[in-house]
């Protein structure tokens, strides 16, 4: 089976609805869905999160983020974590949660530097989506930070397939891009049952169609994605790929320039970033 076919013997599966998951990548799924319960009070998301010592940990870590504490007091446990960050902060970090689970079932060592890129990538999309909402587009930043964690979720769980078919890492990028980004994608985010305006914004990065400055949420995913200073590698798109590059796309906005905004919240964003790395 060359490349091309084991994309598109990956994305037959994924199409008919045949993903499968390891055993604590469903249990996480089961978290998710107990958590997007309206019922779900905050003393039991807490109780649900303290069970998942990953997402512990990354919960603690965000609502201390200069992105989430704006000056506050460290919270030293979960349940003020959840008050601090809403369950809406939190069922990104269910995502993003599922995503690491996804990571750590690879132990090739090739697969595995790919992988670690890829969610380094993801980190830093979703950090500056988040930023980038807040502060020049003016959508809902929680939502631009979960469409940023998840936005290359087809592309974990196809390199946590590449064991099985080595030949994945092979050829030029633009295979995936054409033969199963989207496919893929589309099939892991209805399993993590995405909601429709986030499936709308990284249908958006996938085409490509966007404008500046960001004005939709598929535009603020789309110019992150681009400022990454860790481009994803499975793919090779040209623009601008760091944030000393912001210039070559920068535009006036508010009170000041894209560049200024991004240099005022340089520490915000690492922040965020380091705190999802977790």
């Amino acid at each position: 089976m060359n490349r091309i076919d084991a994309f598109k013997h990956i994305a037959h599966q994924a199409a008919r609805g045949e993903l499968h998951f390891p055993t604590h990548v469903q249990a996480t799924l089961k978290l998710r869905e107990a958590l997007a319960d309206p019922g779900c009070h905050v003393d039991e998301a807490a109780r649900l999160v303290q069970a998942e010592p990953l997402l512990a940990a990354r919960t603690v870590a965000i609502a201390n983020s200069a992105a989430y504490s704006r000056g506050g007091p460290d919270v030293t446990h979960v349940k003020a974590a959840v008050s601090r960050l809403g369950f809406s902060t939190l069922n990104a970090l269910v995502a993003a949660t599922i995503v690491r689970q996804l990571e750590g079932e690879i132990t090739h060592p090739l697969v595995r530097q790919h992988a670690e890129q890829l969610w380094q990538h993801s980190a830093h999309v979703a950090a500056l989506a988040a930023i980038i909402a807040r502060r020049v587009s003016k959508v809902d930043a929680n939502t631009a930070l979960f469409a940023g964690i998840v936005h290359e979720v087809g592309g974990f769980y196809l390199l946590s397939k590449a064991e099985a078919m080595p030949e994945i890492l092979d050829g030029d990028p633009e295979d995936w891009t054409t033969h199963g980004e989207m496919t893929i994608g589309r099939a892991v985010l209805n399993e993590l049952n995405v909601p429709g305006p986030v499936m709308q914004a990284i249908n958006a990065l996938w085409v490509g169609m966007r404008a500046l400055p960001p004005e939709t949420l598929g535009d603020t995913l789309m110019l992150a994605n681009d400022l990454a200073p860790v481009h994803s590698p499975l793919h090779h798109r040209p623009g601008a790929t760091t944030l000393q590059e912001a210039t070559t796309i920068d535009f006036a906005v508010g009170d000041g320039t894209l560049a200024q905004i991004l240099a005022e919240s340089q520490d915000e964003v690492a922040a965020l970033a380091a705190a999802l790395l977790i």
